[in-house]
């Protein structure tokens, strides 16, 4: 079976980019060092009036590594200190064909 691929949208009130990406590097760093874990890319929406200004497209071996990796107490201790909360929708998802 191919790799998931975690596909999740940021969105981050204008003013506020440094700080989501302050929690996006503790979470990154966090993530780097789980089982199955391949790779992660954050991109920036180049439309300022984008609703998504801070997206990650993300590898995982497996999904069920990405799922151990949400249900790790290290993980909910990190997200319980990171001072804001930037609302995000996470999903799963899998290639079907490349270009």
């Amino acid at each position: 079976m191919a790799n998931a691929i975690v596909i999740n949208p940021f969105e981050v009130p204008k003013g506020q980019e440094e700080e989501a990406l302050a929690v996006w590097d503790r979470f990154a760093a966090y993530f780097k060092e789980q089982p199955g874990y391949v790779s992660a890319k954050l991109h920036r929406s180049i439309d300022p009036n984008a609703r998504f200004h801070l997206v990650t497209v993300a590898e995982w071996a497996s999904a069920d590594h990405f799922a151990a990796a949400l249900q790790n107490t290290e993980l909910q201790l990190i997200a319980r200190e990171a001072k804001h909360d930037f609302p995000n929708f996470p999903g799963l998802y899998e290639v079907i064909r490349d270009g």
